[in-house]
């Protein structure tokens, strides 16, 4: 591997699908472009096709477009919110403007920066303050400009945001490139590393599939403290990443279902359905591993799901 952009990014494909009908459908699920997301949206999906009769389509789009969607009305589900990765969409539709709801129930997560346990017991590299050593660095340089390449996450993601000013609260910003990139991308150069135990560094969550893959350990680093986790959002300041500051862990993290406001009085049931809604760390985890690692297709896995957990399906739509 002499650089991770050059990885085609396969494992995802026809992951996304949408219903191509010429009616509009009574419900729309924005997807974002996360593995977990996807997977649960093509669940919600199946659930209130085969339990509600509904016809339900997918619409791929960034969170701030999922969350504008919902307040306007072209969006009904978002299917994973992070926290604290989103509070500022969380602040404005949920708080201020009330267009959207957030589901109490919620999947306990995890985020941080990962390597391989080859990278961490072969290369001594096991904290974060690590990566803003120059010598330790360039390990992780596979281009040779000296300095290591770190995959940060997607564009489009709140967290890659954070994880810039974490690399600049930390230092590492100066002796790692940050890389942006699709996440499949990100993935296979995973994957590359392991296959020639090269010391690989990345920006990683969990639930994911990717830990039942391969070994894989969170850098150690100080543990999250309030105080010391500024975060502005780009929307507020264009001075955001000189201004932000964030040289601790992460919170926990929560993911929820998110859905309008609307639904309450236009889908009652589905509302409902999906305020009751709980997956768990296993569950989402087994979700994506079926679709992104065994290449199920995602409506058909979606389908056997539904069918083999019937009683947790049914449970929710008992739920009041």
């Amino acid at each position: 591997m002499r650089n991770m952009r050059v990885y085609v990014p396969i494992l995802l494909a026809g992951l996304l699908t949408t219903t191509g009908s010429g009616h509009a459908a009574d419900l729309v699920i924005g997807i974002p472009s996360w593995s977990s997301a996807k997977a649960t949206a093509h669940v919600i999906k199946e659930v209130l096709e085969d339990k509600l009769k509904l016809d339900v389509e997918l619409k791929e789009g960034t969170n701030e477009e999922i969350f504008a969607g919902m307040d306007d009305g072209t969006i009904d589900i978002h299917p994973e919110v992070w926290l604290p990765n989103l509070m500022a969409l969380h602040d404005k539709y949920v708080i201020r403007r009330k267009s959207a709801i957030m589901s109490e129930k919620a999947v306990p997560g995890e985020q941080g920066l990962c390597v391989t346990r080859h990278t961490a017991e072969g290369h001594g590299i096991r904290k974060i303050e690590d990566l803003a050593d120059p010598g330790k660095a360039r390990k992780f340089d596979t281009d040779g400009d000296g300095r290591g390449e770190l995959w940060v996450g997607d564009k489009d993601w709140a967290s890659t945001r954070i994880e810039k000013i974490r690399a600049r609260s930390y230092g590492h910003a100066q002796t790692m490139q940050l890389l942006e990139a699709d996440e499949t991308v990100a993935m296979a150069a995973v994957d590359a590393a392991v296959a020639v135990d090269r010391p690989i560094v990345f920006y990683c969550y969990a639930p994911h599939h990717v830990f039942s893959l391969h070994e894989i350990v969170f850098l150690e680093e100080p543990p999250h403290d309030p105080r010391d986790w500024r975060i502005i959002d780009p929307a507020e300041d264009a001075q955001w990443l000189t201004k932000s500051n964030a040289a601790v862990g992460w919170a926990i993290s929560f993911l929820h279902v998110t859905y309008s406001s609307r639904l309450a009085e236009s889908q009652p049931r589905a509302a409902q359905l999906l305020s009751a809604m709980k997956l768990d760390v296993d569950t989402v985890s087994s979700m994506t591993y079926a679709i992104v690692v065994e290449g199920m297709e995602p409506s058909e896995f979606a389908r056997q799901w539904v069918a083999t957990n019937g009683e947790r399906v049914d449970a929710w739509l008992a739920a009041k």
